[in-house]
């Protein structure tokens, strides 16, 4: 089994992905986000440290970060692969999460890229919709992810609502800054010859097919 890293813009359906991923090949979902959760419910100091920190919207310092992610990569569950996202996000990242696998022994394995059209991404964000109960996600812009009645969950009869930075200018910088952050990721990853793209702009299950296809071989 292969390490795997997923790289995709806002909205491209990357959590979904690593999902699937996961629960077909029995390896972890590792990602950054709730690491930084996890450790901010411990009562200890470092525990403190990240909580006030992600509280006031900073970011945790990158030496912290890599330790926490080279103590997860370290337990067992990851010894048969693993699925990381949301790190590296930029350039030295990267290069630290290489000495990190040095360090445990560890290749990189592939990282996918999902492609997928700036447009199509725009029409996601602004019509999504998440029910406060159950957390359920639907889209009012696309036709099979759509609400029966329109802001109550089909699942659980919760009220739907659209996230504060779901709108047009927290996309654009959200989406800016995504370019800036990975094209010098994705020009490392593909000068070492480990990196795949596939076209995000397919269903779920077809995006899913591509990423298959890439991990049997």
């Amino acid at each position: 089994m292969k390490n795997i890293m997923l790289i995709a813009p806002p909205a491209a359906g990357k959590g979904t992905q690593a999902e699937i991923i996961e629960k077909k090949y029995k390896i972890p979902h590792i990602s950054t986000g709730d690491i930084l959760r996890d450790v901010s419910k411990e009562n200890s100091e470092l525990g403190n440290y990240v909580r006030e920190t992600l509280s006031s919207g900073n970011l945790v310092k990158d030496e912290i970060t890599y330790e926490l992610v080279k103590e997860r990569l370290s337990k067992d569950d990851c010894k048969n692969g693993y699925i990381i996202d949301g790190f590296p996000r930029n350039f030295e990242q990267a290069l630290a999460y290489d000495n990190i696998l040095d360090e445990i022994g560890y290749n990189v394995g592939i990282v996918i890229v999902i492609d997928i059209d700036k447009e199509t991404l725009e029409k996601r964000i602004i019509g999504r919709r998440i029910c406060d109960n159950c957390h359920a996600v639907y889209n009012i812009n696309e036709e099979n992810h759509k609400p029966k009645e329109e802001s109550i969950c089909d699942k659980c009869g919760g009220r739907l609502y659209q996230r504060s930075d779901d709108n047009i200018e927290a996309f654009q910088n959200r989406y800016n800054t995504y370019i800036e952050k990975t094209s010098d990721i994705i020009k490392h990853y593909e000068e070492r010859h480990v990196l795949y793209h596939v076209n995000g702009n397919c269903s779920i299950d077809e995006v899913f097919s591509q990423i298959d296809e890439l991990i049997k071989k």
